[in-house]
């Protein structure tokens, strides 16, 4: 008799490779927006070729769906197990198994700061190449088709330590 496990398979943690966090503000008709997005370099245990199964595995403990056009609105869903803490100077994303601080930009620390909100694309794609803090090449990763059809699009309530 085969009996199948509904157990997701252990998070190997060594296939995610560095995951980084860059950020950014684009303005749009309604004003400046922030967006973050998060990935791995590829350099996991597995190389590349691993990488997106990981991410995958990681995003789906999370709650997160990938790919399609749906953009998940965490700002009414407060049992989701993601957050953005936002400090003077600092930032952390924190989701099971992860806790990714960075260091955002003036620009976006002023967008999120008017709209207590920030635009999450988290990639299952290893990033590309180029410099993470090349805006331009970060805004051309996260736009690309390839990425947006296999990333999961989170709008992120922003939470701040209270004096």
């Amino acid at each position: 008799m085969t009996s199948i496990s509904a157990d997701p398979r252990p998070l190997r943690t060594a296939d995610l490779g560095t995951l980084v966090i860059m950020s950014w503000s684009r303005e749009t008709p309604d004003g400046d927006v922030p967006f973050l997005l998060a990935c791995s370099l590829g350099d996991g245990e597995g190389g590349p070729e691993a990488t997106p199964a990981a991410v995958e595995g990681l995003l789906s403990r999370s709650g997160l769906a990938v790919g399609g056009d749906t953009v998940l609105d965490a700002t009414v869903l407060p049992d989701l197990p993601i957050g953005l803490l936002v400090v003077p100077g600092a930032a952390a994303l924190t989701m099971p198994g992860i806790n990714a601080q960075f260091a955002p930009t003036a620009e976006w620390r002023a967008a999120v700061d008017r709209r207590g909100y920030a635009c999450l694309i988290f990639a299952t794609r290893p990033w590309s190449g180029g410099e993470p803090g090349d805006g331009t090449a970060v805004a051309a990763f996260a736009n690309h088709e390839d990425t947006l059809s296999t990333a999961a699009q989170v709008v992120l309530p922003v939470r701040t330590l209270r004096g």
